[in-house]
């Protein structure tokens, strides 16, 4: 049955109740350039964004990540929520994410999400989880409940989803996901193939890309978006043969942000990308048909997300009009 667990055993998981977030060698963090220098969070609407969170007992990727845009986006009222516990069972090193073994499943959690949204008066929202490897479909009906409560709680919300990979799944589970009918489903490629042993061990970079081309197979309705960071030590050629890739499988929306190491134990800041950089990345992946790109040293996958995704859906109006 889809929403029973695997025995965690299984999953050579740390046996420990409060895994610690950083188990890495440790690396010395470079001192930060001004253009990655943001304001500490506060303010009334950071202050209210955080109570409701609270109140509804959610975690917030914003929180768990240490996201950098964590203030301004809070002022507005905009929290990624991230279902399905904080603990997730993969331990990519450049995540700041407790990785061990996770809780059994809150059956209450997709209405206390609906709520949520609903008062913080969101038009579009981000949702996000933990990978979940114990359970056996990765938690897609777990997604598919949540964006049903969304759906029935505040109807006229766009949906967004950034979800795990799968691997370890049966693929007939993102079906379950793609009937519950998200406006985008996000899947992060992260980083470029010949990095994914040392910053994504549990992954596999073409399933990743694969899971993206079969979400436009079965529906080709809903947006894809996929992100990178740089910084890690990728070259130049290497990010732009990913955006080749990610177009192949008709990906929709790119965004590239710089990787900020969250303490010494994880993976190394490599370099901080300039902005003139970034702006001849964003330049390549307007040319390679991207609908919608955004590449700053600040980018993350749901910032600005309600601002882009109405960019994103004028882009496929105007291309289908042409």
């Amino acid at each position: 049955m889809f929403q029973g667990e695997r025995d965690v055993r299984d999953l050579k998981l740390p046996n420990q109740r409060h895994p610690e977030k950083a188990h890495r060698s440790d690396n010395a963090q470079p001192k930060k350039p001004d253009w990655i220098r943001v304001k500490a969070p506060g303010g009334e609407g950071y202050n209210q964004t955080r109570r409701i969170m609270r109140e509804h007992k959610l975690v917030t990727v914003c929180e768990e990540a240490g996201c950098p845009n964590a203030g301004e986006c809070w002022n507005q009222g905009h929290a990624t929520m991230m279902i399905m516990g904080e603990i997730c069972t993969r331990g990519c090193t450049f995540c700041n994410v407790a990785t061990g073994r996770p809780d059994a499943l809150d059956v209450f959690e997709p209405g206390r999400v609906a709520d949520a949204v609903q008062k913080l008066g969101l038009n579009h929202v981000v949702i996000t989880s933990v990978d979940r490897d114990d359970l056996e479909d990765g938690g897609a009906e777990h997604f598919a409940q949540t964006i049903r409560a969304v759906r029935h709680r505040s109807p006229g919300t766009t949906i967004e989803i950034l979800t795990p990979d799968f691997l370890k799944c049966d693929p007939s589970v993102l079906d379950i996901v793609l009937a519950a009918k998200p406006d985008v489903f996000n899947h992060n490629l992260e980083t470029v193939p010949g990095l994914y042993p040392s910053v994504r061990p549990g992954a596999r970079y073409f399933h990743s890309l694969r899971l993206l081309q079969r979400v436009k197979e079965r529906d080709p309705s809903i947006f894809t978006k996929s992100g990178i960071m740089v910084g890690l030590g990728e070259e130049r050629a290497q990010v732009l043969q990913v955006m080749d890739d990610m177009r192949a499988a008709d990906v929709d929306f790119l965004t590239i942000g710089q990787y900020l190491q969250p303490t010494p134990k994880h993976h190394a800041v490599r370099r901080f990308v300039t902005p003139e950089e970034f702006a001849g990345y964003e330049k390549s992946a307007w040319g390679k048909g991207f609908l919608m790109v955004s590449a700053t040293p600040l980018t993350r996958s749901s910032y600005h997300a309600g601002d882009d995704f109405a960019r994103l859906r004028a882009a496929r109006e105007a291309r289908l009009g042409a």
